[in-house]
């Protein structure tokens, strides 16, 4: 018998709701990588030691490269604090999300990480460029599967 300890076992679901002048313009969901980091933030919150390790906030940033297991923070981020999150069947978290129409001006994003108290990467998806201006705000949810 075989056991399987990994955070690759994990995964998580991205879902994005795009507006332009509060009219919905992009519906896009994929599932998303959780990177090799988890593993040690994961195991020190069950042996009690996670200060700073709860995730609590959503990163946008532009980097295009592929999402790698090895990858620890987000490129020329904007960071903001999750809107909430909620426990939507046995085994998952959902965490809720927003980006207004007066924040990340000007920035092209193209990576999104959710990203812990004390700053580390728990997972990233890339995705095609948004083109972030004043017109646009996000909307979203990203489920983690244990």
């Amino acid at each position: 018998m075989q056991l399987h300890d990994s955070p690759h076992d994990m995964t998580g679901i991205l879902e994005l709701r795009v507006y332009r002048g509060g009219e919905l313009i992009d519906d896009w969901r994929d599932e998303n990588l959780i990177v090799d980091g988890a593993r040690d933030m994961l195991a020190r919150l069950i042996a009690g030691d996670g200060s700073g390790e709860a995730v609590t906030r959503i990163g946008f940033g532009g980097n295009a490269s592929p999402a790698s297991p090895d990858d620890t923070a987000l490129t020329g981020a904007y960071v903001r604090d999750l809107t909430g999150h909620s426990y939507p069947a046995a085994g998952q978290v959902r965490f809720d999300f927003a980006l207004a129409t007066t924040e990340a001006n000007g920035l092209t994003i193209r990576e999104f990480g959710l990203i812990a108290a004390d700053g580390s990467l728990f997972s990233r998806k890339v995705r095609g460029a948004i083109e972030k201006n004043d017109d646009i705000s996000f909307q979203g949810t990203w489920t983690i599967i244990f």
